[in-house]
C-alpha cells in the first residue's frame, strides 16, 4: 500500500481500560491554523486601519449632517453618547467586516474577493443599524449614516489597495511568502510553478520542491522551464513536507492522486498545519465562470460560458457609446488642437484611416491621428526584419517613420483618441481585445482567432500590461482571458489601469 493511500486507513483499536481516545494517535485530532508573524501582522494592520477609516468616517458623517441640516438635527445628543455610538458601530462594522470573510487570508494579495467582502459589510452595517434603531426606537441619524457608509465603504476599500500594493512589493523582494510542494505530472507541476515564479505577489508563493510521478521525466531537467528542486515521487509526498517545511502543498490535476487517496493526503496535512491547494487543470479561468455542483455525491466544477451576448453586454455597449459620444464632446477642443499640430509637423492628413477586422470577422475603417510619414506603408518592407520581439505586431522602438509629434501621441496614447468616433458608431469598444490588420488575422492560429468573438476596444488588458513590450503570444493570451471572462466590473478595472499606464508612458512606441 502507497504511503498516500494508507494515510487514515489504520484500524480502529483503542486501548482497553482508558475512558479517553486520543485522536491524535489515529490522525484525526482537531488542528487549528497558526499564523505566521507577518499574516498576524498583516491582519492587525487590517484591523487598525478599518477602525482609524470607520471612527473618521462616522465624525465626518456627523459634521457635513450637522452643517447641512443644524446641530439639532444631527440627534446625537451629548458628546458622550456621540462617541459611544461611535464605538459601537465600529464594533459592528468589525463584525461586519469579519462575517463577509474581509480578513480571510486567502483573500490576501489577489482579487477582489476582499472589495466585495468590504462592500458587503457596508450593507450588512446599514441593515443592522436600520433594524436596531427601529426595534430599539433609537433616534440614530439616519443622514449619518448616508453620509458616512459609502466614505467607510470607500476608505477602507483604498487602505486595503495600499495594504495589498506594499504587500505586493514585499513578495516580490522574497518576503511574507509561503512554501508550495507541487504535487502531480511533470508537464503539470512545471506549468504551476511557471505561473508562481512569474507572479509571487498574487500567488503569495514560493516553490520549495515538486513531487512527480516520475522524477527522472527529462522535461524537470530542460532548460525551457523553470528549475525546480525534485524531492521524490507522489508517494513521498507527506516525507517531502516533512523535510522542507513547506507552508502548502499543491495538487496539479494527477491521474493518480484523487478520490480516497487525495482526502486521506488532506488528513495528513490537517495534522501537520499544512494547506492543501488542488489545481482543476483548468486554465485562464476567471472565479465567477466556476461553481461547484454535486452529482450523487461527486463534487464537480461547472464551467459557465463566456457572455458575449444578453443584458449585461448590451449595457456595455449602450454604456461605451454614451461614454464615447460625452468624451468627444468634451475633448473635442484637445482634438482639434492635435490635429492642428500633426498637419503643422509634417506634409500630410491630420487623420489616419486603415482598415480593421471588428467583431465577427466585419471590417471596418479605423480612425487615427497620423503618427507617420505618408510612405510609411512603402517603407516598411526595409525594415521588416528589426522587429523588437512581435514577430505578428510590427514594433519598433526607434522607427525612423514616425514624426516628432506622432512620437509623442503615441507615448501617451493620444493618437487613439479618434477612435472615439468608431466606438459611437458601434464599431468598437471602449475595452476589448485589440483590432487586427486582415493580414494579421490571414496568418492567426485557430485561437487566436477567438479574439474576434467580442467587439474590439480602444484598450484592453494587453495594452495595460506591457503594451508594445509584450510578445505576441503574451498579447494573444491577454486578449482570450479577456474574451473568455469579460464582466463590467473587468472594464472598470481595465480602464482605471489604462490611466495609470498612459500616464507612466511606459511601452508604447
Amino acid at each position: 500500500m502507497s504511503t498516500l493511500q494508507g494515510i487514515g486507513a489504520r484500524s480502529f483499536a483503542p486501548p482497553r481500560g482508558h475512558a479517553h481516545i486520543n485522536l491524535a494517535d489515529y490522525g484525526h485530532a482537531p488542528v487549528s491554523r497558526a499564523l505566521a508573524t507577518w499574516e498576524r501582522r498583516y491582519r492587525l494592520e487590517m484591523v487598525a486601519t478599518d477602525v482609524a477609516v470607520a471612527g473618521a468616517t462616522l465624525l465626518l458623517g456627523l459634521g457635513l449632517r450637522t452643517a447641512l441640516f443644524g446641530e439639532e438635527a444631527a440627534l446625537w445628543g451629548s458628546s458622550t453618547v456621540m462617541y459611544t455610538t461611535v464605538l459601537v458601530v465600529i464594533g459592528v462594522w468589525l463584525a461586519a467586516l469579519a462575517n463577509r470573510g474581509a480578513y480571510a487570508l486567502r483573500y490576501v494579495g489577489a482579487g477582489t474577493d476582499e472589495y466585495r467582502a468590504v462592500a458587503g459589510a457596508g450593507v450588512t452595517l446599514v441593515a443592522v443599524v436600520a433594524f436596531v434603531s427601529f426595534a430599539l426606537r433609537l433616534e440614530f441619524s439616519r443622514g449619518v449614516l448616508l453620509f458616512s457608509v459609502p466614505l467607510m465603504v470607500g476608505g477602507t476599500v483604498l487602505t486595503r489597495y495600499a495594504l495589498r500594493s506594499r504587500l505586493a512589493t514585499r513578495r516580490r523582494d522574497g518576503e511574507c511568502l509561503r512554501s508550495v510542494v507541487l504535487v502531480g505530472g511533470a508537464r503539470a507541476v512545471l506549468d504551476a510553478a511557471q505561473h508562481i515564479h512569474e507572479d509571487p505577489a498574487t500567488t503569495g508563493l514560493s516553490v520549495a520542491g515538486v513531487c512527480v510521478t516520475d522524477p527522472e521525466d527529462p522535461i524537470l531537467f530542460s532548460d525551457n522551464g523553470p528549475r525546480v528542486r525534485v524531492l521524490g515521487t507522489e508517494e513521498a509526498t507527506l516525507e517531502a513536507v516533512d523535510r522542507v517545511g513547506a507552508d502548502v502543498v499543491a495538487v496539479a490535476s494527477s491521474p493518480t492522486i484523487s478520490g480516497h487517496a487525495l482526502r486521506r493526503l488532506g488528513w495528513a496535512l490537517e495534522q501537520r498545519d499544512v494547506e492543501l491547494l488542488i489545481a482543476p487543470g483548468i486554465v485562464d479561468v476567471a472565479g465567477p465562470r466556476l461553481s461547484l455542483r454535486r452529482a450523487s455525491g461527486l463534487p464537480m466544477l461547472h464551467l459557465e460560458r463566456p457572455v458575449s451576448s444578453g443584458v449585461h453586454y448590451r449595457i456595455k455597449l449602450w454604456v461605451d457609446r454614451a461614454a464615447a459620444l460625452v468624451a468627444l464632446i468634451l475633448l473635442s477642443p484637445v482634438i482639434l488642437g492635435i490635429a492642428l499640430l500633426v498637419r503643422l509637423d509634417s506634409a500630410g492628413p491630420a487623420f489616419f484611416r486603415q482598415e480593421r477586422v471588428g467583431e465577427a470577422g466585419r471590417l471596418f475603417p479605423i480612425l487615427k491621428f497620423r503618427t507617420m510619414v505618408t510612405d510609411a506603408e512603402t517603407r516598411l518592407t526595409p525594415l521588416a526584419e528589426a522587429h523588437d520581439g512581435n514577430e505578428v505586431l510590427f514594433k519598433l522602438r526607434r522607427d525612423p517613420r514616425v514624426t516628432r509629434v506622432g512620437s509623442v501621441l503615441r507615448r501617451f496614447s493620444l493618437d487613439e483618441l479618434p477612435q472615439l468616433v468608431n466606438v459611437v458608431r458601434g464599431e468598437m469598444s471602449l475595452v476589448g481585445p485589440r483590432p487586427p490588420l486582415p493580414r494579421e488575422v490571414d496568418g492567426y492560429e485557430s485561437d487566436a482567432v477567438r479574439r474576434l468573438r467580442v467587439r474590439p476596444g480602444m484598450t484592453g488588458l494587453w495594452q495595460v500590461s506591457g503594451r508594445s513590450d509584450l510578445s505576441w503570444i503574451d498579447s494573444v493570451r491577454l486578449d482570450l482571458w479577456y474574451v473568455d471572462n469579460w464582466s463590467l466590473a473587468l472594464d472598470g478595472q481595465i480602464l482605471v489601469r489604462t490611466v495609470r499606464a498612459v500616464l507612466q508612458g511606459r511601452g508604447a512606441y
